[in-house]
């Protein structure tokens, strides 16, 4: 790389943290008071000289201390503070240096204490330094009593840059878990959606197959049931993506009916009249009517799917501050040897859904399998 490339490269690289902004530069502004002497003395080129030069040797030492957080932050410090001292019997101006050099402990970020721990060693050793050598008060006074006040707003500005980096990676994290959870959210809903609306069409297409030789009435219609079954599954894939169920229970309750009724199961239902089919579902909290539907939905799926039940049984009601669903049917009836109940996936998303809106989930065999759920209403509305 030649030696334009590189002057090039180093020009344009980042000089401080973005972080700071541009406050840092402006702060260069406050060398103004080198020029305070020469309201009354007229400088000499060599004084002018030796200015610009300590200036301009001060310049990467400052930039470079935004960078360091340790044992060469401390270096920094000792020398930006010598610039200043040496310069005390000359110009009064040079306190600017001793006020950059106290702004400098904010750098031991990691430690306040450390900060406030080197801040009072400059500020100690400046002072003995002012007395032992008898400095002029306009140089001791401002490099006093402002490098406290500097150095302060400093530790504590970067106190909380430190706060404002741990709080936008905590927000990250937040969002990760949040895209995280709306996966987990929609691969329960397409297991939920699809796996009922498969079994229904295995259910059906089987049922036409059988009809095919006997039956063409028959079998046609549970063909365009077939159809109309795959339709609705497309659009409600689509509306668990988006994040919406405009389906609600009513649906699921008809729904489950036609299922039922296609494998020959007995659906028997005890319903509030509010929650019955043939009226308007009673205004339950969206977040409740939606888990209510699912667990329905699933626990059909299931009938249809594992079980060989012949009955199915669902009571629904409600009082002021609980939601009970109540589902079981009889497909052990008649079995000595009852199975183990063992948690799908569908299960295992029914239960997390039940959990997140603080309800209880209770499964039990016996005859058959038996859902109980209790849903609080008032954490739904609110």
């Amino acid at each position: 790389m030649s030696l334009s490339m590189q002057f090039n490269d180093l020009w344009h690289r980042e000089w401080m943290p973005a972080r700071y902004g541009k406050a840092p530069y402006f702060w260069l502004l406050s060398f103004v008071f080198f020029a305070w002497k020469y309201v009354y003395v007229t400088p000499s080129v060599l004084e002018l000289s030796l200015i610009a030069l300590s200036i301009l040797v001060f310049l990467p030492i400052y930039l470079y201390s935004f960078w360091v957080h340790d044992w060469r932050a401390a270096v920094c410090i000792v020398i930006t503070c010598s610039f200043g001292l040496l310069w005390a019997k000359f110009n009064p101006g040079g306190s600017t240096f001793v006020i950059f050099a106290a702004a400098m402990c904010s750098r031991f970020q990691r430690d306040p204490r450390q900060a406030y721990l080197a801040l009072a060693i400059v500020w100690t050793f400046v002072a003995i330094c002012s007395y032992v050598f008898q400095f002029s008060a306009t140089f001791w006074v401002p490099a006093l009593i402002f490098s406290i006040p500097s150095t302060i707003g400093a530790i504590i500005g970067e106190r909380l840059e430190r706060a404002n980096a741990k709080l936008f990676r905590k927000q990250e994290e937040i969002e990760h878990l949040a895209r995280l959870a709306e996966r987990e959210r929609i691969a329960r809903d397409l297991h939920d959606l699809l796996g009922h609306t498969l079994s229904v069409i295995t259910l059906k297409a089987e049922l036409a197959r059988k009809l095919f030789g006997r039956d063409q009435a028959a079998c046609q219609k549970e063909i365009v049931d077939i159809e109309q079954t795959a339709r609705e599954a497309l659009a409600e894939v689509r509306a668990a993506v988006l994040g919406y169920r405009d389906t609600g229970l009513a649906h699921e309750l008809r729904g489950a009916r036609n299922t039922l009724d296609s494998a020959k199961v007995k659906f028997i239902t005890e319903l509030e009249a509010e929650f019955d089919v043939g009226s308007e579902i009673k205004a339950l909290p969206a977040a409740v009517e939606n888990v209510i539907a699912l667990a329905l939905r699933e626990a059909i799926t299931n009938i249809i799917r594992h079980s060989q039940a012949t009955v199915c049984h669902l009571r629904l009601h409600s009082d002021d501050e609980h939601v009970y669903f109540h589902l079981s049917d009889n497909g052990f009836e008649g079995l000595t040897d009852i199975p183990k109940l063992e948690k799908g996936n569908g299960l295992s998303g029914m239960s997390e859904r039940v959990r997140a809106l603080g309800g209880q989930l209770q499964t039990s065999c016996q005859q058959g399998v038996a859902i109980d759920i209790v849903l609080p209403l008032k954490s739904g509305n609110e």
